[in-house]
Formats: structure tokens, sequence, C-alpha cells
């Protein structure tokens, strides 16, 4: 096992000295022997990760615009979003004491501008039987099961591709330039979003950024994955929402693969 960390490379770095010891992570985990993943499950992580890095922008974007409307206090509970074809609806409210109906309060839709997003209240507020009942009552079970946290974290509901829902629970950047990456656990919930089909641990402990200094130009990042063989979808995240945007090395217990710029996944393969 080799312990979880997280670096930025540097032109001003030997990076020379990285990757033999990169090397020497791939002698080990040959040793192991696994299969290669196939070309569709890493299109599926990368998939996984483009649409969860839509959310959480589409989310805080939406959660700024709603903010300057100044909504009113006890209306809004959670943010649930959903993407249509003319783009990301977010919806802010609560559940209502019955816990059968999810009550709209606020509405915000992205307009032609991508990074815009016009607010609607809703006064009565509107109730909602569908996705947003399903899913704010699957992030009730996702938070129910993950317990507390002495730091705050964004949630993500996205439809699964079978059936049901994926929620995830991974930590909030609460300090400009440092973007956080661990302790972030992706559930698969039914339809109604109650009951746990699966819950995958994606990362251990948190691990941060540190921003580069001012006289350096970062080129990659890196990091060790114990928990399984391939990246998993939140590290797509950290590539398509860190700035400046690079690629991301990850060194996981049997291959090294690399997270492009553009959330697309490579993998090394292991020395003969």
């Amino acid at each position: 096992m080799f312990p979880s960390v997280y670096n930025v490379h540097t032109q001003r770095k030997s990076l020379a000295h990285v990757f033999a010891g990169i090397g020497l992570l791939l002698i080990a985990a040959n040793a192991r022997g696994s299969s290669k993943p196939s070309d569709a499950e890493l299109a599926a992580i990368t998939k996984h990760g483009i649409v969860l890095a839509e959310y959480d922008k589409a989310a805080w974007q939406a959660t700024d615009a709603v903010q300057a409307v100044h909504p009113a206090e006890g209306r809004v509970g959670r943010y649930i979003g959903r993407k249509t074809e003319a783009g990301w609806v977010v919806d802010f409210g609560r559940l209502n004491d019955a816990g059968d109906k999810f009550l709209v309060a606020y509405e915000a839709v992205q307009t032609g501008n991508a990074t815009r997003f016009a607010v609607k209240g809703f006064d009565p507020v509107r109730e909602d039987a569908g996705w947003n009942l399903a899913a704010a009552k699957g992030i009730e079970t996702a938070l129910g099961d993950f317990g507390g946290s002495s730091r705050p974290y964004n949630i993500a509901v996205l439809p699964a591709e079978s059936e049901g829902m994926y929620v995830y629970l991974y930590p909030a950047q609460v300090k400009a330039g440092v973007y956080p990456l661990g302790a972030d656990v992706r559930y698969h919930l039914s339809r109604n979003g109650i009951k746990i089909g699966e819950k995958r641990r994606m990362h251990n402990s948190i691990i941060e950024s540190v921003p580069a200094r001012a006289d350096t130009k970062l080129v990659s990042g890196y990091h060790t994955h114990v928990l399984s063989d391939v990246p998993e979808d939140t590290d797509v995240l950290l590539v398509l929402t860190r700035q400046p945007r690079v690629s991301e090395i990850v060194v996981a217990r049997t291959y090294v693969y690399t997270i492009g710029v553009d959330g697309k996944i490579a993998v090394a393969n292991r020395p003969r």
C-alpha cells in the first residue's frame, strides 16, 4: 500500500525524480498483477466526472444567483440540479413535514450565457413529487449513512445509467486556489432515494493541492490511489475544476493513469 499524497509539479522541479519514483511504483504494482481496464470502463469514469463537474459548476453559479435575490429565511434547505436539453436547472427548497413533497421556493435556469442563471421565485411554493422529491430523499439517505463532518461538503445527485441515482458527497473548497480531494463517497440508491444499493468509498483522507509560486508554471498534479485499480469520478472532477487546468497523474494499485485536461483517461502499460 502506498500513502495518499498530492503534489504539484512545476518546471522548476526535476520531473525526472518524480517519474523515477512512479516507475518504482509500477514495478511493485506489476508483481501483484491485474487485468487492464477496458476503454469502455475508463470512458464511463470520464463521463461521470464530466457531468459531475457540470453539476458542481451549475450548483455554485445558481446558488450565487439565488443569493442575489435575497431568499426568504427558512424556505431553502437543499439545492437539486438536473440537466435538460436547454441547459442546467437548479431548484432550491426543502422537503415538507410529511416527506412526500419537495417544496420548490426558487428555480435557477441556465440562460444562453452558460455562466448566468435566471431566478424565478414561487409564492406559494411549487410542490414536486418527481425527481426533486426522490433526489432530496436520496440526499437524506446518503447523509444519514455518511455521518457528520468537521468541514463543509458538496452534494451532487445524478441519474444512474441503469436505474436509480448516484449521490456524491465530496469535500467543498474552502480556500481560493486550494482544491481538496479525498474522503469522498458515491452512493448508488434506489429510484425513490430510500435504499442504498452500493456505497463506493472513492478516496481515504482529504489531501489538498498547494498553489504554485508566482514564479512557477504548473505542469501536472499527481496522487496515489489505493482503494481500487482505476481512477474515480472525482479525480476527473478535480482536473476539470482546478485552475489553472492541468493534467493529473494517478498511481493506482496496478497501473498509472493520466487524466487529460479534457477529462479523458489514458493508462500506462506496466513494465515487462
